[in-house]
């Protein structure tokens, strides 16, 4: 990771303290208003840029690994999602569609780092990842209609525009300029000059838009300091439960240590910056759920990390039991 992906918490942070600073000054929380989506999306498009879409086909040729994967994520983690909410956050029905939007969106990009870190099947997770876009792309509105139209005011069609506008155009524009690069540059140019400059301007954009978003209501957020704190428990509660969820399916299956690591980054890893994006759209009146999914960004990198000591640390004994019976077979 460069410097910038390194202390991406770090950025965050700095940036929700800018944010409510300039917030206080007359006139700024109107502009910053209108400058999140913006901000927003430019990062997605630059995520979206380094998507392969062309990999969808590839994922099945290691069905457990992948099989299980979509089955956790958009089965299990949304009933988990609703029921650490109702724990935790009956009171709180906000930060309750904030977190179910938070946990129902997998990641496509930070799990990779996280797998090679961690000596993971890399390729395997890469060809996982087109899958978990396109699933999370239909799902989601599905997701918040049965779990969060209770909850909130939900306009059915302000979700699928916002849905459309958010994933949809940048989805699009990006798949464009992918096609367009690697005509014209070269797959090798594309791969390993372009992208590694992407995920830098993903990362500063997603600050500024954080920056942009605690401008604008900081107000909201001067009266609710404790909220934001709150929703961290049930964050790492879901890290913790389906860490050992992971742990519990590789034994199960026979992972391998590649297909294990790969398998439980793709479990946990979560895509809080499309979250947040589509939450701005479509909650202009409810600013205490993007807002609550910016716990996402500044818990999600130090957890990942840790778990990716744990995966090495587990390596040898992993490795001796499970990857040694799998090649018998």
């Amino acid at each position: 990771m460069d410097l910038v992906e390194k202390y991406q918490s770090a950025l965050v942070l700095a940036a929700i303290a800018v944010g409510l600073a300039v917030g206080q000054i007359d006139g700024v929380a109107s502009v910053a208003d209108r400058l999140i989506l913006p901000f927003l999306m430019v990062m997605l498009f630059a995520a979206f840029v380094g998507i392969p879409l062309s990999h969808l086909r590839e994922a099945f040729g290691n069905r457990r690994v992948v099989g299980s994967s979509l089955l956790v994520n958009f089965v299990w983690s949304p009933l988990l999602a609703v029921g650490l909410g109702a724990v935790f956050l009956r009171d709180q029905p906000a930060l309750w569609v904030g977190l179910i939007m938070l946990l129902v969106t997998p990641c496509t990009d930070w799990y990779l780092v996280f797998t090679d870190i961690a000596d993971g099947d890399v390729p395997l997770a890469t060809s996982v990842l087109p899958y978990n876009l396109v699933l999370q792309l239909v799902l989601l509105p599905v997701y918040l209609y049965a779990f969060a139209g209770t909850l909130v005011d939900l306009p059915l069609a302000l979700l699928v525009e916002s849905v459309l506008l958010v994933l949809v155009v940048p989805l699009i524009f990006g798949g464009i300029a992918r096609w367009g690069l690697t005509q014209t540059k070269g797959e090798t140019w594309f791969r390993e000059r372009f992208l590694p400059r992407l995920s830098p301007i993903q990362i500063v954009f997603l600050a500024l838009a954080i920056g942009a978003m605690f401008a604008s209501q900081g107000e909201v957020v001067v009266e609710n300091p404790r909220l934001l704190a709150l929703l961290a428990v049930p964050v790492v509660l879901f890290y913790a439960i389906n860490l050992a969820v992971g742990f519990a399916a590789g034994r199960l299956l026979s992972f391998s240590y590649g297909e294990m690591v790969c398998f439980n980054n793709t479990i946990l890893s979560r895509n809080s910056p499309t979250a947040l994006a589509i939450a701005v759209v479509a909650f202009p009146n409810e600013p205490l759920i993007p807002l609550a999914l910016v716990i996402g960004p500044l818990l999600e990198l130090p957890l990942l990390g840790v778990i990716a000591q744990v995966h090495l640390a587990v390596r040898e004994r992993w490795t001796t039991r499970f990857d040694v019976s799998s090649n018998d077979r």
